[in-house]
């Protein structure tokens, strides 16, 4: 497996591209502490309508609500368990997604407010995915190998990351789910609808 390749850099703000006053006031949330049943979230399933709607920009009177979700949204991931989740997945249409690779057992939580893919590769990688909104179904996805993501972070900080491999498959599949995207999209319609067929009827056999 290829190693993940990460940078982060601080962007100054442009013109209608400010940073959103409240949350570049003050840290939004602490590192969150150990997930409690009484914070965890539900995880809609497809085909719930919410995952297929795009969700909408992180505005300045959002600021609460964003502060009270990015805990919850962390130690629902970290529960089910998963390496990414998007509000969208959680019911909430905002644009806002949580990643952690959690590489060698070690969290390094990134969080991505009105994140945007602002340059991919020509060159393509292929990777099995799966998604918490499709628990058990797998298939093999093939996305731009190299991306480049602007967002803004908890603080309110204007953010970028580089990545490729496990990292650029991972963001690459959140922000998707911000555009109502799933990964079984991007697969040819005969095995999209043989995933969600078998998706279906396991969890009706779950529901008996």
């Amino acid at each position: 497996m290829q190693r993940t390749r990460l940078r982060h850099a601080a962007v100054e703000p442009s013109g209608a591209d400010r940073y959103i006053a409240v949350m570049s006031s003050a840290t939004l949330f602490e590192p969150p502490p150990p997930a409690r049943a009484d914070a965890l979230l539900s995880i809609l399933i497809a085909p719930h309508a919410v995952l297929k709607a795009r969700a909408r920009p992180v505005r300045e009177g959002d600021a609460d609500d964003v502060r009270a979700l990015l805990p919850r949204l962390l130690a629902t991931m970290y529960k089910a368990p998963g390496i990414g989740l998007a509000a969208p997945q959680v019911g909430v249409k905002l644009r806002v997604t949580v990643v952690d690779l959690q590489q060698d057992n070690v969290r390094a939580p990134i969080t991505l407010i009105n994140p945007e893919v602002v340059a991919a590769s020509e060159e393509r990688a292929t990777r099995e995915e799966g998604c918490l909104s499709l628990p058990g179904q797998y298939a093999d996805v093939t996305r731009p190998a190299r991306v480049k993501v602007r967002y803004q972070d908890e603080t309110g900080a204007r953010r970028e990351i580089e990545a490729d491999g496990l990292l650029s498959a991972c963001l690459q599949h959140e922000i998707d789910h911000l555009d109502g995207i799933l990964f079984v999209d991007h697969l040819s319609a005969l095995k999209r609808n043989m995933i969600l067929r078998r998706l279906a009827k396991e969890m009706r056999q779950k529901a008996q």
